[in-house]
């Protein structure tokens, strides 16, 4: 078996069982399903494991996205892994394009798809990496004013879908080399949620690998089936996430000024998340042509 895939879990209802059901449109190879549980509660993972091909594995907390994959991924012995979100749905021949890719790509550690709404919106899930100009104006503009050109720049959303390398993939459905992933030692669980993605791409490049974008590869992301339950906790997440990344990579004491400005930037704009929610959500996705 070439490619298994790692779904992390956590009370994910019908989802789950939706996300099980299009995986067989999804490649002709052979397959594995590892549920990496966070600690489900709704029976869903206990349903879909009688399933043929699934395998449940109990995280034994709640360890975040990062810290879920990173234990369903060590459950896996084959030389690809997909981590995903449960309420994605796979379009027919989506996980084949990928590996086909991964063929083309020696150097890729990473593989994304066109990731998609069902509103037929393209999230823009290849991005680049927060430079200050691009993160802060984003940050600061992106909820009311989506067309701004920092929000453009970070998420490249004006150039063409084309298979290409990115500086970072968005981790909801994300295809990885093995031999890379536990290269740069997985995702950092220090994220519980938000920017694991971000960071897990950033060391990928760091470490002479590639982030490559297959829009030939087309999935269908619902979105929010967890976080909607508690949003206000997760706008504080997020904020914590942000923090975690942007301090890290802006270190020393060199650049002491410029992380405290990124701290009450943050620490203002989670305020402001509180009271509205769009705040977090940042712009919405762009029409397809």
């Amino acid at each position: 078996m070439n490619v298994a895939i790692v779904v992390v879990t956590y009370s994910s209802g019908e989802a789950l069982a939706t996300f099980l059901d299009s995986v067989s449109d999804a490649t002709v190879e052979p397959v594995e399903v590892v549920l990496a549980d966070n600690g489900s509660t709704d029976g869903s993972v206990e349903e879909a494991a009688h399933r043929n091909g699934v395998r449940l594995v109990r995280t034994g907390a709640n360890l975040g996205y990062g810290g879920g994959a990173n234990v369903g991924v060590a459950a896996a012995d084959t030389e690809f892994v997909v981590v995903a979100n449960p309420d994605v749905h796979w379009q027919p021949g989506s996980l084949d394009e990928l590996l086909a890719a991964a063929a083309r790509w020696p150097q890729a550690g990473s593989l994304g798809p066109m990731i998609c709404t069902p509103q037929g919106d393209v999230y823009p899930s290849a991005r680049a990496l927060p430079s200050l100009g691009r993160g802060i104006g984003h940050a600061l503009c992106g909820w009311w004013w989506p067309t701004n050109p920092w929000t453009a720049a970070y998420r490249r959303e004006r150039e063409e879908l084309a298979e290409r390398p990115a500086d970072w993939l968005s981790g909801a459905c994300l295809l990885l080399r093995r031999a890379a992933f536990d290269a740069v030692g997985g995702f950092d669980p220090g994220f519980f949620m938000y920017f694991e993605d971000l960071d897990l791409g950033d060391r990928l490049g760091r470490s002479g690998w590639l982030n490559v974008y297959v829009p030939s590869s087309v999935v269908v992301h619902t979105g929010g089936h967890a976080t909607h339950r508690s949003a206000g906790v997760m706008a504080a997440q997020h904020h914590r996430s942000a923090w975690r990344y942007v301090s890290r990579r802006w270190a020393g004491w060199r650049w002491a000024p410029v992380r405290w400005v990124l701290w009450a930037g943050l620490g203002a704009r989670s305020l402001l998340a509180r009271r509205i929610p769009r705040v977090t959500a940042g712009a919405p996705p762009q029409r397809h042509q």
